[in-house]
């Protein structure tokens, strides 16, 4: 009896696996082609639980307005709190605001500063991550939880490992990330040398919106733009 009943539930998630590559598949197609036609942008995270009167909230917003200034769009992950303080620093800026929103049981609701044909939903996470790190040309990473910290290493690994161009890679808060970057000097390369010295040079660390700036226009003097892979 014990194996029938595994068998069955085993045949059953086979079955549901096999539906759910032709959701994956038709997020995938959907992403692509709408962010394909956007262009050049500048992805920018951090916590969905920043209040709106937080100065890391305020700086975002600032972060966001600057960059379109200078001729990017911004891509956040569509929802509340420093996500939303990127959008409506576009928006105000008058440059391209788009939102990556995601299904999530907490927190996560659509911000009303992205453009109106420039929302798209997914249901799978790491769909959701493809667009980000295709289609950007800079991460902004503010201060956040799992989820920016997931989006921060994701992006450095691909780098280190060739998988994709190399982008900048901009901490803004120095009082947020000091001791996180203190821990990977430490602890991953002078106690363990589990990464090279040459890959602290993937991330710059600042505070204010003109460095951000002045590092992705640095990168990109005379540099073509287009999708990272």
């Amino acid at each position: 009896m014990r194996l029938e009943k595994h068998s069955k539930a085993w045949n059953e998630i086979k079955t549901n696996d096999s539906w759910a590559i032709f959701k994956i598949m038709g997020e995938f197609v959907s992403g692509y082609e709408k962010l394909s036609k956007i262009g050049p942008c500048v992805s920018i995270f951090g916590s969905a639980r920043t209040k709106p009167d937080h100065p890391y909230y305020i700086l975002a917003e600032k972060i966001a307005k600057r960059i379109v200034e200078a001729g990017y769009g911004v891509i956040t992950g569509g929802g509340p709190g420093i996500m939303e303080a990127g959008n409506k620093g576009a928006h105000l800026g008058g440059g391209t605001s788009v939102g990556l929103n995601i299904e999530l049981p907490f927190e996560q609701h659509d911000n009303p500063y992205i453009d109106s044909d420039k929302s798209l939903d997914f249901d799978y996470f790491f769909v959701r991550k493809v667009m980000f790190v295709k289609y950007s040309q800079g991460f902004i990473v503010m201060p956040g939880g799992f989820g920016t910290l997931d989006e921060l290493f994701e992006a450095i690994t691909l780098i280190q490992t060739h998988k994709i161009e190399k982008f900048p890679i901009i901490l803004v808060g120095s009082s947020f990330w000091s001791g996180l970057i203190d821990w990977i000097k430490a602890t991953l390369l002078d106690g363990f040398g589990n990464i090279s010295a040459q890959d602290m040079d993937l991330i710059h660390l600042v505070d204010t919106e003109d460095e951000v700036v002045e590092i992705l226009e640095a990168f990109y003097n005379g540099s073509d733009l287009s999708p990272n892979f």
